[in-house]
């Protein structure tokens, strides 16, 4: 054999050698994942290790997170994975799948991939959060509602309906001294609907219909109005900082807020979690949150969809809701978590808990995004006095709808 031979067939076995790396290499590239999520402290940490988990057990692919600002999350969702820039997977609230859908390109539908065994997995009326137009775009990983949550030094047994909760509140308010029985972010829409929802109000009816200006919205907001101006157990300009504030210092009694809120809490505080009051003026129907579900979407751009629904589907495991729940302080829709004796006994957890019985979905509607910056404005304008209920609601129902026909007519 000649030395030209055997250069020849040396060069042939290193190019195809060099294509079988190049080819492993590739397939490796396509099995690697990337999720986003707006996680931060206990939650990030939490996640960021069920992430570990699972890519210890697999063999063929990773996943790989980043952690987008909350506040540019959504806007960033939008405009980079209709583009095919986005991740493989990402985590997000319910009250957008609407609006994804619709705009196209950015949530796969996932029917094909959701069995009944995994629906039987989860905490009852979940995945109803993840459906729009019956069909299925995400699995529901968790869930988060405001609640009662009370300083235990001040507040020995929680009220349980308003008309004890005005009582006690007044009792540990003293305005000049800057100390409230009550502070919550009343001005703030996503907070008021646990009372408009108990006054049988809603923001939208059947069809995506708006109904601010409804009479119940209307009795909801005059009822919040008592409590801060007659009643005065509430704080002024009440932004989340100033809540915090309060709390930590002693000098907010009662507030009404979410499991977020435990993470601005000072080790000093003692504090339990209770559900929110019924309602005496409201025929004692009982205060009903909007409950927010965090989903889990698989990309529609995305190059590994089979890849990225088995990620999907071990974040809703046992396995995975056990550490979100304990390390990171979440409330998994996992059904089975539940009975794990380290979640019973968590005093935090099973307070939330308590709160599901009452809680709503929020609307997932494509207008829903419509809503929030006219109701906004109007709830701050009845705050501060300029106009009142009737007047304030009336303003947001005719730009919302004017707003939705915009949209149903550009389509």
């Amino acid at each position: 054999m000649t030395r030209k031979t055997l250069t020849l067939i040396a060069r042939t076995f290193v190019t195809a050698l060099a294509g079988c790396l190049v080819a492993a290499s590739a397939a490796r590239a396509a099995t690697e994942l990337t999720v986003w999520h707006a996680y931060r402290g206990d939650e990030k940490a939490a996640f960021e290790k069920v992430v570990g988990m699972y890519n210890a057990k697999q063999k063929d692919a990773v996943v790989k997170t980043l952690a987008v600002p909350y506040d540019a999350y959504a806007d960033k969702i939008t405009a980079s994975v209709p583009r095919g820039k986005g991740p493989d997977v990402f985590i997000f609230a319910q009250d957008r799948l609407g609006g994804w859908v619709e705009a196209g390109q950015t949530i796969e539908p996932i029917d094909f991939f959701v069995d009944d065994k995994i629906v039987a997995s989860l905490v009852p009326g979940m995945m109803s959060a993840m459906t729009y137009r019956d069909t299925v775009y995400g699995l529901p990983l968790n869930y988060k509602s405001i609640a009662m949550i009370y300083n235990t030094a001040l507040v020995k047994t929680p009220p349980k309906t308003t008309g004890e909760l005005v009582k006690v509140a007044k009792g540990l308010t003293n305005a000049p001294s800057g100390r409230f029985g009550l502070a919550y972010e009343y001005s703030n829409f996503f907070f008021h609907a646990a009372l408009m929802n108990a006054f049988g109000g809603q923001v939208f009816g059947p069809g995506a219909k708006p109904t601010i200006d409804s009479p119940q919205n209307v009795a909801s907001v005059k009822q919040m109005l008592r409590w801060y101006k007659t009643d005065g157990i509430l704080p002024a300009d009440p932004s989340s900082t100033l809540i915090a504030s309060l709390f930590n210092e002693g000098k907010a009694a009662i507030v009404f807020s979410g499991p977020w809120f435990l993470g601005e809490v000072q080790d000093k505080v003692k504090y339990a979690i209770a559900p929110l009051p019924t309602v005496d003026e409201a025929g004692g129907k009982p205060m009903k949150p909007w409950l927010t579900v965090e989903g889990v979407y698989v990309s529609a751009g995305s190059q590994h969809k089979e890849a990225a629904y088995a990620f999907a589907e071990f974040l809703v495991s046992t396995e995975a809701a056990a550490v979100l729940a304990l390390e990171g302080g979440q409330l998994p829709t996992n059904k089975a978590v539940y009975a794990d004796p380290r979640v019973m006994k968590n005093p935090t957890l099973q307070g939330f808990r308590k709160q599901l019985d009452t809680a709503v979905p929020m609307p997932n509607y494509a207008e829903m995004t419509l809503m929030w910056s006219p109701v906004t404005t109007a709830m701050n304008k009845i705050v501060k006095g300029s106009a009142t209920p009737e007047v304030a609601l009336k303003e947001a129902q005719a730009t919302v709808t004017d707003s939705i026909a915009k949209l149903r007519k550009g389509k």
